[in-house]
């Protein structure tokens, strides 16, 4: 049997989840396959037979209807990683081959044949909103962004489109800030020289691969007045930031509610992601279906050549 055991947002809040990602890691020898992003945490392991529940749960992952903010891409690739990570390490079943082939499958017809992407946002798209609304005199501000991905050059694209005059970004690697500074038109900085740069900034945006925190309270003056984006999981921000008077802080969590409060999923697009789950649900029966067939009639076979 094919078993799944998860912690996601849906169960356990940010701090939980920090809190069980912190955890040194289990030592587990058997083949699984370990899915971690900001909302969970799963594992997928075992043989054998695979119940409805865990294809299903499975398939509206790789949908994105299980995300926070449903309908969101990233979960594509997060789950395409964590798999080929498994196949690097272990020999997985045939059947655990084919639950995560046909989830990634079915991820991708769900949002080729319904319009549930439409709309969809991603957490980088969030944050640009709110910037939009609280900050109507942007190119007037100084932003600092902690963290050199996919999620930060978003941000600093709508940035350099909007012409905001200063923007700092700093990484624990120099050499990559200074290379997406080039191209956005930003000024690098160490990470090192965080205060000094902090004591500049209006708006602060952290999205780094930090195990802990890596802005604290002693690191702000007093009675700075800042606006702060943390984008990471586990958080780079200190939560008692929040309480300082002039600190504005959105955590993943805020800025998934600001998403949900503003943002609509149509729901005859989420009823057909259901329907498509389920067409792909029969598919995956009719071959597990075929294959017992095709190992009952090899069993038969090598019994009837040897008496």
């Amino acid at each position: 049997m094919i078993h799944c055991t998860l912690m996601d947002h849906t169960r356990f809040s940010l701090s939980e989840r920090e809190r069980y990602a912190a955890l040194p890691p289990a030592e587990d020898a058997r083949p699984h396959v370990l899915l971690k992003t900001c909302n969970r945490i799963e594992r997928y392991w075992g043989e054998g037979a695979v119940t409805d529940g865990v294809i299903r749960h499975l398939y509206r992952v790789a949908a994105g209807l299980e995300s926070s903010l449903t309908g969101e891409r990233a979960i594509q690739g997060q789950l395409k990683t964590a798999y080929l990570e498994a196949c690097e390490k272990y020999r997985l079943s045939a059947p655990m081959h084919r639950l995560f082939q046909t989830a990634m499958h079915t991820g991708k017809r769900v949002r080729t044949e319904t319009r549930i992407a439409e709309g969809a946002v991603s957490h980088s798209q969030v944050t640009v909103e709110i910037l939009k609304k609280t900050c109507p005199e942007l190119n007037r501000q100084v932003v600092s962004i902690i963290g050199v991905n996919k999620l930060t050059e978003d941000i600093l694209k709508f940035l350099t489109d909007r012409r905001t005059m200063t923007v700092f970004l700093s990484n624990r690697r120099l050499d990559r800030a200074e290379q997406l500074a080039a191209k956005y038109r930003a000024t690098a900085i160490s990470l090192d020289e965080k205060k000094r740069m902090l004591d500049f900034t209006d708006i602060l945006i952290c999205a780094t691969s930090a195990p802990h925190t890596i802005i604290h309270a002693d690191d702000l003056p007093e009675e700075k007045e800042l606006l702060v984006f943390d984008l990471a999981f586990p958080r780079d921000v200190e939560p008692a930031l929040a309480e300082r008077k002039g600190v504005q802080l959105f955590d993943l969590e805020q800025i998934e509610q600001f998403a949900k409060t503003n943002l609509h999923l149509r729901a005859g697009e989420a009823a057909k992601a259901e329907r498509l789950i389920d067409e792909e649900i029969v598919k995956f029966r009719e071959w597990e279906t075929y294959v017992n067939q095709i190992k009952n009639k090899n069993e038969c076979l090598c019994n009837e050549s040897n008496p």
